[in-house]
């Protein structure tokens, strides 16, 4: 049997924060088991989410993003087709697409800030692990049933 493989999307929009979930992640999953792919920022992670996984090379895909308010453009618009073509990705290709994008609302670029997000981050791309174990394991007993 051979052993499970990940992708892990990032999004380079505040990459310092957001490359912390990877090291989360891989603190339940060997790092070996990971290839990871570079973005952006978190509106171009569905596609290439939905490629990965229908590629059949994997068999969970995570995305990880900080989607904040610049003043520009609506944060939470992007956070929500983010997070919907997530969804999509996984509904379409059945492998699953896990999302660790944050969308906090007081950012602020600061150390304190860089701080907590990046000790969040952590938490979230553990979490992530976690789920993509679960769901890989209650993916099997239902085949083996």
């Amino acid at each position: 049997m051979t052993q499970p493989r990940y992708a892990f999307i990032k999004a380079n929009w505040h990459s310092e924060i957001v490359s912390r979930a990877l090291d989360g992640f891989c603190e339940e999953i060997p790092r070996a088991q990971v290839d990871v792919f570079d973005v952006p920022g978190a509106f171009e992670m569905p596609l290439l989410a939905r490629d990965l996984a229908v590629s059949g090379r994997y068999d969970a895909v995570v995305a990880a993003a900080l989607v904040v308010d610049g003043g520009i453009y609506r944060h939470e618009f992007v956070a929500q087709a983010v997070v919907d073509g997530l969804m999509r990705a996984g509904m379409d290709s059945g492998v699953p697409v896990l999302s660790v994008s944050l969308t906090p609302h007081q950012f602020q670029d600061s150390a304190h800030h860089h701080a907590i997000y990046e000790a969040h981050f952590v938490e979230k791309g553990r979490e992530a692990a976690q789920a993509a174990l679960m769901i890989g394991r209650t993916r099997q007993d239902l085949a083996a049933a």
